[in-house]
């Protein structure tokens, strides 16, 4: 079964989850939330490395999603998730740093003079030399660059997707993915880059 398909069946799943908690399914709700958080806290690490501060955002997330799960509708689970986290940390910064609030979503997402980002795909998938070379390569990238791949590689979206949830337009995307890839390529021998190719394909 290739990727797409894959991603079909784990949306179809998880729809089947949002309905069920939808009509009051708590325990549908923390098998959705369980089966997202890994996901959510290793993408949230190309925003910030305070992994406090990720576990209370993904907390408040999907507090609010249940509070309001009558009149929310999903069609692609992760993706909402996705951009619900994302909205949610870049709120956080703004509160954090009230001389940036009037910078838009993107604007925002693009400072890297009062956060570190050193992105961190939970170490516990680290668990061998290669994918460890893998990561340390992305954890190179700048932040954005990271994002897109993060999303693009590791969750399966389509540009179009990728577009929509980081609020900037398709040619953006293929353009970070073009700069990530060959920055990438340029870090590693030939045959190691295959390599990050076909482990970024898994």
């Amino acid at each position: 079964m290739d990727q797409r398909h894959r991603l079909i069946e784990e949306n179809e799943y998880l729809l089947n989850l949002w309905h069920r908690a939808k009509d009051g399914d708590k325990a549908a709700f923390c098998q959705l939330a369980e089966r997202q958080y890994r996901s959510l806290f290793a993408y949230a690490t190309n925003f910030t490395e305070d992994r406090d501060f990720i576990k209370d955002s993904i907390q408040e997330i999907f507090i609010r999603i249940w509070e309001k799960r009558a009149t929310t509708t999903i069609q692609y689970v992760s993706i909402y998730l996705f951009k619900s986290l994302r909205n949610q940390l870049l709120q956080e910064f703004r509160r954090s740093k009230p001389e940036q609030s009037s910078l838009n979503s993107l604007e925002v997402s693009d400072l890297s003079d009062w956060q570190t980002i050193e992105t961190e795909i939970e170490q516990s998938e680290a668990d061998s030399e290669s994918q460890y070379k893998v990561r340390q390569a992305i954890n190179t990238l700048p932040k954005r660059q990271q994002e897109v791949v993060f999303l693009k590689f590791y969750n399966g979206l389509e540009n179009d997707q990728i577009a929509a949830l980081m609020e900037i337009n398709r040619q953006s995307v293929a353009n970070l993915l073009y700069k990530a890839l060959g920055a990438l390529k340029s870090q590693m021998v030939f045959h190691q880059f295959w390599l990050l190719m076909g482990l970024l394909s898994l």
